[in-house]
C-alpha cells in the first residue's frame, strides 16, 4: 500500500459496489472507466460469476468498484453461490450503484432487488444505462417511476458504451466519498490475479463464438502459466470445460475451427493485457453437471470462503 496519501486529509477513497438485474451493463461501465478490459463483456445474461474489482485512482480520490453477478433468482447450485456474492457486497461498503437497462424498463427483476435493498443505510446512486437506445421522453417516464419506488441519492443517466455522462457520474461518486486512504498503489488496476482474468478473457471468446449453442455451462482453468527462460513469451495451457459431449463437439468446431477461433482471439486480448507474446494451447474436457457440485465450482474458482 501506497503511504503517500495517508496523510492527506483531502484524499478520498471508498468501495462502490454495482448490482443490476444480469445484462444490464455492469462489465462494460467497469470497463470504461477503468479505461482497460478486466471484466468480460457478452450479450448472454450471468456473464460475471467473481466479484471484480476495479479501482480507480486520480489525484486525490480512489474509487474501488465490486462488479457483481447479476441479481436474480438461483436456479442451481452456480446461481446460490453468485446470488450470495452480490448480496454480501452490500455489506461493508461506502455507496451503492444499481445500474439499470433504460431498454428494458422496470420489472419484477428489479422489484426483487429493490427489495433487498429496503433497510440499506448506504447511499444508493440509481444508474439509467443505455440512454443511447431510448428517447428522451421515456428516459423522463423511466426516472418518475423510480423514484416512487425507492429514495435514491441520486438518479444519474448514462451509456456506458459511448460514455455519455460517465464524467458526471464519477464526479456524483466523488462527491460521496468519506475521507480515506489510499488502499492501492496507483498504476492497480484491479485486485484479481492475471491467471483469473486470463481465464475470463478466454471464457468471453467461447461464449461470443458459441452464441446460443452453448449455455453458460462454461468454465476456463488455467492449468499452466509460465514464461520462457530469457525470452519475452509466455506459455499458458488452459483447459475449457462443458457439460456434455456435444458441448465438446460445438466447441471444439469442424476440424478443430472452433476452438483454433477462440485460441486467436483470446491470444490478442491476453497479449494486450500482460505485454508480451503468448503462445496459447486450449483443449477441451467434459465435467457432467459440473454447476451443480460443489466440488466441481472449488475447482474452477468458486469458493465460499473467500466472501
Amino acid at each position: 500500500m501506497s503511504n503517500q496519501h495517508l496523510d492527506n486529509e483531502k484524499f478520498k477513497s471508498g468501495f462502490i459496489s454495482i448490482i443490476g438485474r444480469p445484462n444490464v451493463g455492469k462489465s462494460t461501465f467497469l470497463n470504461r472507466v477503468i479505461g482497460q478490459k478486466i471484466a468480460i463483456m457478452s450479450d448472454k445474461p450471468q456473464t460475471t460469476r467473481n466479484k471484480v474489482q476495479g479501482v480507480l485512482t486520480t489525484n486525490d480520490s480512489q474509487m474501488i468498484f465490486i462488479d457483481t453477478p447479476g441479481i436474480h433468482k438461483p436456479k442451481h447450485k452456480l446461481g446460490d453461490f453468485m446470488m450470495k456474492i452480490a448480496m454480501n457486497s452490500l455489506k461493508e461498503i461506502d455507496m451503492i450503484l444499481f445500474m439499470i437497462n433504460a431498454e428494458e424498463g422496470y420489472g419484477r427483476g428489479d422489484e426483487f432487488i429493490l427489495e433487498k435493498l429496503h433497510g440499506v443505510t448506504t447511499p444508493v446512486i440509481l444508474v439509467i444505462n443505455k440512454i443511447d437506445l431510448i428517447q428522451p421522453d421515456t428516459l423522463l417516464t423511466i426516472i418518475d417511476q423510480y423514484r416512487e419506488k425507492y429514495n435514491f441519492a441520486e438518479i444519474i443517466p448514462i451509456s456506458a458504451l459511448e460514455g455519455n455522462n460517465v464524467d458526471r457520474l464519477l464526479e456524483t461518486l466523488k462527491s460521496y466519498l468519506p475521507a480515506g486512504p489510499q488502499y492501492y498503489p496507483a498504476d492497480q488496476v484491479t485486485d484479481h490475479p492475471e491467471r483469473f482474468i486470463v481465464s475470463e478473457l478466454i471464457r468471453e471468446k467461447a461464449l461470443h463464438l458459441t452464441r446460443e449453442e452453448i449455455p453458460h455451462s462454461i468454465a476456463v482453468v488455467i492449468e499452466k502459466m509460465s514464461r520462457r527462460k530469457d525470452q519475452d513469451i509466455i506459455d499458458i495451457m488452459a483447459a475449457i470445460v462443458v457439460e456434455r459431449d456435444s458441448q465438446k463437439g460445438i466447441v471444439i468446431g469442424k476440424q478443430g475451427s472452433m476452438l483454433k477461433e477462440i485460441g486467436k482471439r483470446s491470444r490478442v486480448d491476453i497479449e494486450n493485457l500482460l505485454g508480451s507474446k503468448v503462445y496459447l494451447e486450449l483443449w477441451v474436457k467434459v465435467q457432467k453437471d459440473w454447476r451443480n457440485k460443489a466440488f466441481h465450482l472449488r475447482d474452477f474458482g468458486f469458493t465460499e470462503d473467500d466472501y
